[in-house]
């Protein structure tokens, strides 16, 4: 695999009490009382090639204080003799076998109703944590005032062979992000733009006790929490690669280009939540642009019933522009768009690589 540029550690942030700069640089994060617990979720479905390696990178952390519970949820693999042979060699790690996949918002919700740590890192099986991750991510939330709620970082991209592709955010050649990192209170950014990559969150384990850890009833987690958590508290950026997360032809996040997927009815109800959260006109209006996103999202899936009720909230908001009108009127045509879509997809990559696609 193609080395990842790890460089010193430097913190985003945009909070008077914290550096203003998004290259500060802190060496050290001191902290000054017993070591907080970690608990890692670890939720494995159908990664028999890559749970190992998951399962391996969380027992490689420098930070000590760690839990891990990995829950295999129905796969039709032998994933679950993966597991098992590997806590044959390390009987502390907790397995949760479920006969039928549960779903992964009800699978997480297993593991975190006997979570012991004070903050949780929801960990795909298929992805990799690098080793100090859960060190450096500790040690700033530690410094941090008590309304912060999540620490994100940015990733690598690594194939199924493990070979780098690319990273979340763009970097220079020392490593840092040359884009600017929302931070602090980034409710209106989550609206605006899918930017955090997921599987780099620490989140604290008290920010799901007040959710309810992740609304079952839908299909998918990360925008929900987002929209949810952001609401009453904010995140920091940790601007280093800290996670390798691993892009696969049949991952969840590829599915949003799929003909009548599942992700796009849960979409909807987020952001019928978010209409109700939404306090300021700017939140209202980065709530309008996403929805005309989605709107067209799911006229390219032929989802066309979903079209109008995405188009109704929208009117909530403001009047719709002239372009969203008019694939509301091709909606009702109800043309099969969709082959065309995917292959656009195929030959086209934004700035931020595959991740962001899911915006479009």
């Amino acid at each position: 695999m193609t080395n990842v540029i790890v460089p010193r550690l430097h913190v985003s942030h945009s909070q008077s009490m914290l550096p203003t700069s998004s290259n500060s640089c802190r060496k050290n994060f001191p902290v000054t009382h017993a070591p907080a617990w970690v608990t890692v979720i670890c939720i494995c479905y159908n990664h028999r090639k890559y749970v190992k390696q998951a399962l391996q990178s969380v027992l490689q952390q420098t930070y000590l204080h760690i839990e891990l519970i990995v829950i295999d949820n129905g796969s039709s693999d032998d994933s679950d003799e993966q597991i098992s042979s590997f806590i044959e060699q390390h009987p502390s790690v907790r397995f949760i076998k479920n006969t039928t996949n549960l779903g992964l918002n009800r699978a997480f919700n297993q593991g975190l109703s006997t979570a012991k740590g004070s903050y949780i890192i929801d960990l795909s099986a298929d992805d990799v944590l690098l080793p100090d991750r859960v060190a450096k991510q500790v040690a700033l939330f530690e410094q941090l005032p008590d309304f912060y709620g999540v620490v994100f970082s940015n990733a690598c991209f690594i194939n199924a062979a493990g070979k780098q592709t690319g990273t979340h955010y763009p970097v220079d050649s020392r490593g840092y992000t040359t884009v600017q990192i929302p931070t602090g209170d980034v409710f209106g950014a989550v609206l605006a733009s899918y930017f955090i990559c997921t599987p780099t969150m620490l989140i604290r384990r008290s920010i799901f006790d007040r959710l309810g850890g992740y609304d079952e009833a839908l299909s998918y987690e990360d925008f929900d929490f987002w929209v949810r958590s952001s609401r009453f508290c904010h995140y920091a950026y940790l601007d280093e690669v800290l996670t390798l997360k691993r892009e696969l032809p049949d991952s969840l996040s590829s599915q949003i280009l799929q003909r009548r997927n599942q992700l796009l009815p849960s979409t909807l109800i987020v952001c019928q939540k978010a209409f109700e959260l939404c306090q300021t006109t700017g939140e209202f209006d980065a709530l309008a642009g996403r929805l005309s996103t989605f709107i067209r999202k799911a006229f390219y899936t032929e989802q066309f019933a979903l079209v109008h009720q995405f188009y109704r909230l929208l009117k909530k908001i403001r009047q719709p522009d002239k372009l969203t009108r008019w694939i509301v009127v091709l909606s009702y045509g109800h043309l099969p768009i969709n082959y065309v879509y995917r292959l656009y997809h195929r030959y086209w990559r934004n700035p931020f690589g595959a991740f962001m696609v899911t915006d479009i």
